[in-house]
């Protein structure tokens, strides 16, 4: 006989199966590029919650959210659902999911931002470099 007023905690094992890679797989990738659920759930317009039972393994994305995920985080429905861990995300495409909801003008702007810091860190003399090693080891 079950005590419905018990207060004992019944432990529940944690998702496993296609819902829970699924959603680590989800979790680990929009991580690495540096998004929040809440940009990537405004993205695919929906709410942060369904975002959240994704990553969680509560629930699964229709075939056409899963896609929409997909192309929101770069990759491919395939990846999303591997086994394996997936390759390290590229410094690009990181840089192109920030900037993929600023409007062309701030796009623009970033460019020629990053542009004056790369010529700028271009010219020093590279820290590692193995002629600024014996300089430092004097």
């Amino acid at each position: 006989m079950v005590d419905n007023n018990s207060n004992s905690f019944i432990p529940v094992a944690p998702p496993s199966g296609l819902p829970a890679r699924l959603g680590r797989n989800l979790a680990a990738r929009r991580k690495a590029l540096g998004l929040t659920q809440a940009q990537v759930a405004e993205r695919l317009e929906v709410e942060t919650e369904t975002l959240s039972r994704f990553e969680r393994g509560k629930h699964v994305p229709s075939l056409l959210t899963l896609e929409r995920l997909a192309a929101v985080l770069g990759t491919t429905c395939g990846d999303l659902l591997q086994e394996t861990p997936q390759l390290p995300v590229s410094d690009v495409l990181v840089l192109a999911t920030w900037l993929a909801d600023l409007p062309t003008r701030d796009v623009n702007f970033v460019q020629q931002v990053v542009k004056v810091c790369c010529e700028y860190l271009g010219a020093r003399p590279a820290l590692d470099a193995p002629e600024s090693r014996q300089r430092e080891s004097f």
